[in-house]
C-alpha cells in the first residue's frame, strides 16, 4: 500500500487527516496591512529579470522583481523571509502544528527581524484555495514544496506567474527551494550565502555527536486509529534526506521501500511484518499526540519493533515544536539542531 504526502502520509508533518483538514477556518486575506506588500531588504540581482523558472507543470516567467508574492503550502514563506521578503499571503497553520498565531515561531521571529507586520493568513484544506489566494493580488505564486495539482497549477497561472514544486509535490529539499527561491526574487547571490552559512551551522552542530555517523535511521508514522499498520518514509520525503544530511544512513529496508514505491513518500508496513522488517539504529517516530505511543508500546505487535524495544526511538507528537522537524526548512532547521539533534545523538550514541 501506497501513501502519498497530501492524503494520509502527509500527518507527518503539515497535515493531519482530512476529516481534521475539513474543521479548519479561514482566515482573513485583507492585504491593508502596510508592511505586508512583498517587499525585501536590499534590491535583487543586477539582470536578475526577466527570469524563467522551470516546475512540474511548465514554465513560470517572471517578467520583473515582484513585490506582491502569495506563498502556497507548506512553509515556502521562509525562503522568502530568509532573502528579506515578507508575502502579501501566507498559509494559515492549524492547530496542533501551528502556534497560537496559527504561524511558526521561526517564522514569526523571521518578520519581526526585518521590522514587517505579519501577513495575512488563509486556510488549507483538501484543495488550495486559488480564488481566496486571488483576493490578495498577487503578483507572484510561490509554491517549491506544495502539493498543487496540475488543474490547480492551470487555474493559479491565469491568476500570476506560478512557481510549483521542480519534481514530485512536496519532495524539494530545503537547498532546492533556497535557490529556487533567489531566482524568483531576483536574489540568488544571497540564497547561496544562506544555504552556506546553513550547511555550515548543520556540520558544526553534527560534529557535536560522531555516534551519528553511519548510523541507520528510520523516520516512522504510527496511527492510532488503524493498528494494522505503521507508515515508514521513502528516501523521497525531505525529513529522510536531513538525517542524511545529519550523517545517518539509509536501511535496507527503506531502500527497498523506495525502489517498490518510486512515487510516494512512504509506504505502510503491516503490523505483522513490522518488527522483522524495520531494522534500523535509530527510529523517529511520529503520532498526533503522546498519549498515542503509550497505545503503539503496549500494542501486541507493533511493540515489538526493536527500536520500541532497545530504547533507540524518538517519540515526537505533532505540535508547534515538532514541525521544525516535520516540515524543515532553511528557518526551522536551527531548531532541529537546538531541540532534536541532542535526542539523535543520544540515541544514536545507544545503537553502538
Amino acid at each position: 500500500m501506497t501513501v502519498s504526502r497530501r492524503a494520509v502520509l502527509g500527518a507527518f508533518g503539515a497535515l493531519s487527516t482530512t476529516a481534521a483538514l475539513a474543521a479548519c477556518s479561514t482566515g482573513s486575506t485583507s492585504s491593508s496591512s502596510p508592511s505586508a506588500t512583498g517587499s525585501s531588504t536590499g534590491t535583487s540581482d543586477a539582470g536578475a529579470f526577466p527570469v524563467t523558472i522551470k516546475n512540474s507543470f511548465g514554465n513560470a516567467v517572471i517578467p520583473k522583481e515582484p513585490t506582491r508574492i502569495a506563498t502556497l503550502p507548506f512553509a515556502n514563506e521562509d525562503y522568502l523571509a530568509v532573502l528579506g521578503v515578507v508575502p502579501v499571503l501566507v498559509p494559515k497553520w492549524e492547530a496542533p502544528a501551528g502556534n497560537s498565531r496559527g504561524s511558526t515561531d521561526w517564522f514569526d521571529a523571521a518578520v519581526k527581524k526585518l521590522g514587517k507586520d505579519y501577513p495575512p493568513q488563509y486556510s488549507f484544506t483538501d484543495s488550495t484555495p486559488i480564488d481566496e489566494i486571488a483576493k490578495s493580488t498577487p503578483d507572484l505564486l510561490f509554491g517549491p514544496y506544495s502539493g498543487l495539482t496540475e488543474q490547480e497549477y492551470a487555474k493559479a497561472s491565469k491568476l500570476a506567474p506560478t512557481v510549483a514544486a521542480p519534481g514530485a509535490p512536496y519532495g524539494a529539499t530545503w537547498q532546492q527551494i533556497l535557490e529556487i527561491a533567489g531566482q524568483a526574487t531576483g536574489k540568488e547571490a544571497q540564497a547561496a550565502t544562506a544555504k552556506t552559512d546553513l550547511e555550515k551551522q548543520i556540520a558544526d552542530a553534527v560534529a557535536k555527536y560522531p555516534a551519528i555517523k553511519g548510523k541507520t535511521i528510520a523516520v516512522l508514522r504510527f496511527l492510532p486509529t488503524d493498528t494494522s499498520k505503521i507508515f515508514s518514509t521513502t528516501t523521497l520525503d525531505p525529513r529522510t534526506a536531513l538525517m542524511l544530511e545529519f550523517g545517518f544512513t539509509t536501511p535496507q529496508f527503506v531502500t527497498d521501500l523506495s525502489k517498490a514505491n518510486p512515487q510516494s513518500y512512504g509506504a505502510a508496513i503491516s503490523a505483522e511484518k513490522a518488527a522483522s522488517t524495520i531494522d534500523a539504529d535509530v527510529a523517529i517516530i511520529f503520532s498526533e499526540k503522546d498519549s498515542d505511543f503509550d497505545a503503539l508500546k503496549s500494542n501486541a505487535l507493533l511493540s515489538k519493533i526493536p527500536n520500541i524495544q532497545n530504547d533507540t526511538a524518538i517519540y515526537l507528537a505533532n505540535n508547534s515544536d515538532t514541525n521544525a522537524l516535520n516540515t524543515p526548512t532553511v528557518l526551522s532547521i536551527p531548531v532541529v539542531l537546538e531541540k532534536y539533534l541532542p535526542q539523535l545523538g543520544a540515541a544514536a550514541e545507544k545503537a553502538k
